[in-house]
């Protein structure tokens, strides 16, 4: 026979069953269910960015960006002011969060009273400062995606480690600091950008609309007082300079200013190209400095030793003692690249390991096909001409072999090949620079040298001509104290091919931005979009931005980070 339970203990059971039960989820298991969560909260989170949060909060059992009452510490002040402050280094605040952490951060110096509250902001914040690091130190558009074929090295910052040390040290704001390019030219770029925003809101530049006939050096006309104001809020014109009714004078000046910053023909004439210029809109140039800021995330950690730099759209090669250096670099001088869609110069960070004076120029199998085998064709002559033979085997003791039928297939199948021997018309010119890649592309000199004097100067097959061979050769050297310049030309004009290893590598970039400031003086410069890369880094942007508003993303792999050619031991 059952006991009866008193009717006063059933009704405290049932009270007890009806209740709602308060449930003390741990701040761990808060941690994973707000990453692990479908409801894109955050948006959302690629692997990689998963991982890192998974790896910053390894272990923490309390928020890393509130104090044990909850209230915000300075570290956290310090992390949103960095966020609030995005656009500075080009990029767009929005991917930060924004609007989230304002509606869960508390009035200044309020604790967050809910647990799962306070999770939900360390969480939301960790997020957006560990996409943050890595997008100003990685950038954050896949190299690859537009049109760059390079390889992808491992990313040795390990973020979630740096984060963590930086909590501890309350140093969050150098961590910023510590990430970003160290390349001199990514903190000019960076300081221009301000003054070009500040610009796209000026209506004195809205008067270029009315430049639509071109203005010649002593022409009167209307809109020169309008062209004045313009170079004077551009920066190429004092703004002390008198208004005249004449285009002469300072005026002249200030437009060939324009036009070399512009990367034009300097001729003082505004003519259609300097209008099409000078209509140009102040944000879409702080757009070009955007991008460039983006590409030059992109480089690999430079380590702080020599460096030879070379800017494609600018035709523009610099040598600096440092990484770091800025301002007039030891060496400077102009160059020529890879024909605009054809033959393109690749973007790449090698090492230059060898010189080599005399150099024969072994025919690269495109051209063998495309020029040279058609003209042998034409001409039989062509060879003798040009100084070139016909070898068997690699090596420059390669054996030659005589022209004939059966060498013009050898040559179809690729059994055998076309040099050019060394001399002052050699299309290598005197000296070689090389940086061993799988492209092949090394710096040398020319015998063309009036192609210098061009403004726009894509004219070679990929490797890239040097308007100063013998000057880079000197610098290169210059640790090897028998490589004089007395030296070097006399291997020059000697008689046989020499290599010269380099006492230590010295590191080389190819890189392409269309807006530079020249570190020889600090004008900047907006330059032709001649490989199209603006507008397809533009496009990826544009689309990045939406997946990351729709929560629409396509994760990379695990630790990768945006590629760079890293590939110093193939030849």
């Amino acid at each position: 026979m059952r006991r009866a339970i008193p009717a006063g203990v059933v009704f405290s059971l049932l009270a007890a069953s009806t209740a709602p039960r308060v449930q003390q989820t741990s701040f761990p298991a808060l941690v994973v269910s707000l990453i692990d969560a479908r409801d894109a909260w955050l948006g959302h989170l690629s692997r990689d960015e998963q991982s890192d949060l998974q790896a910053l909060y390894a272990s923490v059992e309390a928020p890393v960006w509130l104090d044990s009452a909850g209230v915000p510490t300075s570290n956290m002040r310090d992390a949103l002011a960095v966020l609030n402050h995005a656009s500075d280094e080009g990029l767009d605040p929005a991917d930060y969060h924004p609007d989230l952490l304002a509606g869960l951060t508390p009035r200044t110096g309020a604790p967050v009273p809910d647990a799962r509250a306070r999770a939900r902001l360390d969480v939301a914040l960790s997020a957006s400062v560990l996409r943050y690091l890595r997008d100003v130190h990685l950038g954050r558009v896949d190299p690859r995606t537009v049109g760059f074929r390079l390889d992808a090295p491992s990313e040795p910052h390990d973020v979630p480690s740096l984060l963590r040390a930086a909590l501890a040290g309350r140093r969050v704001a150098h961590l910023v600091d510590d990430l970003r390019p160290r390349l001199a030219q990514y903190r000019l770029l960076r300081a221009m950008l301000p003054r070009y925003r500040f610009l796209a809101a000026d209506p004195v530049l809205a008067g270029s609309a009315s430049l639509a006939e071109a203005i010649h050096p002593g022409d009167e006309s209307d809109v020169v007082g309008v062209l004045r104001q313009i170079l004077i809020a551009l920066g190429d014109l004092p703004a002390t300079a008198p208004a005249a009714a004449r285009y002469e004078g300072p005026l002249v000046d200030a437009v060939e200013r324009f036009q070399r910053r512009h990367g034009l023909d300097v001729d003082g004439i505004v003519g259609k190209r300097t209008m099409a210029a000078l209509r140009v809109p102040a944000a879409s140039r702080a757009r070009q400095i955007e991008l460039a800021l983006e590409r030059l995330r992109w480089l690999p950690d430079l380590r702080d030793d020599r460096l030879i730099a070379l800017n494609i759209p600018l035709f523009r090669l610099w040598a600096w003692e440092r990484v770091a250096s800025a301002g007039q670099p030891p060496i400077a001088m102009n160059v020529i690249v890879g024909r605009a869609l054809r033959n393109q110069t690749p973007i790449f960070d090698e090492e230059m390991r060898e010189v080599v004076f005399r150099p024969y120029w072994n025919v690269p199998r495109s051209i063998l096909v495309n020029e040279v085998l058609p003209a042998i064709q034409r001409n039989p002559a062509y060879l003798r001409r040009e100084n070139m033979e016909i070898v068997r085997g690699p090596g420059d003791d390669a054996r030659p072999v005589p022209l004939s039928a059966e060498a013009i297939e050898g040559l179809r199948r690729g059994t055998l090949r076309v040099r050019q021997r060394p001399s002052p018309n050699n299309a290598l010119g005197l000296v070689k620079f090389v940086f061993p890649n799988r492209e092949t592309v090394y710096m040398h000199g020319t015998p063309t040298q009036t192609l210098f004097a061009r403004s726009r100067r894509d004219f070679s097959h990929g490797c890239v001509r040097l308007e100063d061979p013998v000057a880079l050769a000197e610098w290169v050297l210059r640790d090897q104290s028998e490589w004089t310049r007395e030296a070097i030309l006399t291997a020059m004009h000697g008689t046989r091919t020499l290599y010269v290893p380099l006492s230590r590598p010295i590191q080389v970039i190819l890189f392409y931005t269309t807006a530079v400031v020249m570190p020889e003086d600090g004008t900047i410069h907006f330059l032709e979009d001649i490989y199209r890369h603006d507008v397809r880094l533009g496009r990826a942007l544009d689309g990045l931005r939406q997946a990351r508003q729709r929560g629409i993303f396509r994760p990379a792999g695990k630790n990768s980070r945006p590629p760079f050619s890293h590939r110093r031991n193939q030849a």
